[in-house]
């Protein structure tokens, strides 16, 4: 026997299953009408309860609420004829919001699907998967949102930087904190699978340049250069600058990177990462001594692996076993590792190691993160291998 409270926590829960699928339905009568019976007892049961029974029907005597409630009468040997609440039937989402407190939320999400739906019918189930954002959003946000995604359909490919946009109440902060929302539906106004990861190629616009940290580690380097130590530019700015290093270093940790100490001919690229690709724009780095220090990680010999494509000269600094096994005090976990087994770049000695994190060898999923390595033990190995 459902008493309505229940009925309640019932519709709650089919709301958050549901609700969603309700709002891109194309047809809503299909869905439609939701018939929970109520559980009325048989003689027997009711004789066993009757005050429970009695309590029972008179709660939904008192009901006054969304929905058809249907009662049915029953003729009992023991009891007699008995009116009891049978089913209750909701006719769609207005009554069952109504049922659970959610009616403003939903008709305002409904209204809010049907302007995205009206001038872009394909983003129905793109947009019904974000029942909160139509549910919540202040007005004006909304009359943004529809303003950038009607301007960035027109305009395919303006190849502008976000500031330029001419879109009245929008500026670069705001789009900034809403790109993964924008993204979504501009992907679905295009009929894509998704946004994809990189937001301003979605759109036509001018990414940012990804700056490239370099260090001239050289004091004659660096003269040339007007006193300059570090300088953050785009790959192909770099490229386009007139130094012969002798020896390029490729650090991954900055704080390492800025404690490097001047090194005749030298230059370091630092925190780069997977961004080890921009190698390959700069034709001055191929020709000189390459050494690469990393963690000792499954993403670290990837890493190096990527890094050997560009300059294939490259050499590992402290990335071997013997370094691994001198600083075991000093291990850490790697939160996940690289799934990559193919590291053909690899050398015979950094495969094996590789392999063997790969395998827990040493521990499950074991890591020895640079900048743990002791300063004096590192400066020493770094300056060996610079001047070889």
């Amino acid at each position: 026997m459902k008493l309505p409270g229940e009925v309640k926590s019932l519709l709650k829960k089919r709301f958050a299953g549901k609700h969603r699928e309700w709002l891109a339905a194309d047809d809503p009568t299909e869905q439609w009408p939701l018939v929970i019976t109520l559980g009325p007892p048989s003689e027997a049961e009711a004789l066993k309860q009757t005050e429970a029974v009695r309590a029972w029907v008179e709660a939904w005597r008192e009901w006054r609420g969304e929905g058809t409630l249907q009662w049915v009468e029953r003729r009992w040997r023991v009891l007699g004829t008995q009116r009891l609440p049978e089913y209750l039937r909701l006719d769609g989402p207005h009554a069952v919001c109504a049922w659970i407190g959610e009616l403003a939320r939903w008709q305002l999400a409904e209204l809010r699907h049907q302007a995205l739906c009206q001038r872009w019918p394909q983003l129905a189930p793109v947009a019904a998967r974000l029942f909160n954002l139509l549910a919540e959003v202040e007005d004006a946000d909304f009359a943004r949102i529809q303003a950038v995604l009607a301007w960035l359909e027109d305009n395919p490919a303006s190849g502008l930087y976000l500031r330029q946009l001419p879109i009245a109440g929008m500026d670069t902060k705001w789009i900034e904190s809403r790109k993964g929302l924008l993204g979504k539906l501009l992907a679905g106004i295009r009929g894509l699978p998704g946004p994809g990861d990189d937001f301003h190629s979605l759109c036509g616009l001018q990414a940012p340049p990804a700056l490239v940290h370099l260090r001239l580690l050289d004091p004659a380097l660096r003269a040339a250069a007007n006193g300059l130590r570090d300088i953050c530019a785009p790959a192909a700015q770099l490229a386009g600058m007139n130094l012969e290093p002798s020896t390029v270093l490729v650090v991954e940790n900055v704080q390492t990177g800025l404690a490097l100490p001047d090194l005749p001919g030298a230059v370091a690229f630092i925190g780069l990462g997977y961004r080890v690709d921009v190698l390959s724009q700069i034709p001055w780095t191929r020709h000189c001594k390459g050494l690469y220090w990393g963690d000792i990680d499954t993403h670290g010999y990837s890493i190096l692996h990527r890094a050997r494509s560009h300059m294939p000269q490259l050499q590992s600094l402290l990335m071997d076993e013997a370094t691994l096994l001198q600083f075991s005090s000093l291990w850490g976990t790697e939160p996940e590792q690289c799934p990559t087994e193919d590291l053909s770049l690899l050398q015979p000695t950094e495969l094996a190691v590789y392999q063997g994190l790969k395998e827990h060898r040493w521990g499950h999923r074991l890591r020895l993160e640079q900048e743990r390595i002791s300063w004096p033990v590192a400066l020493q190995a770094l300056l060996r291998m610079a001047t070889l």
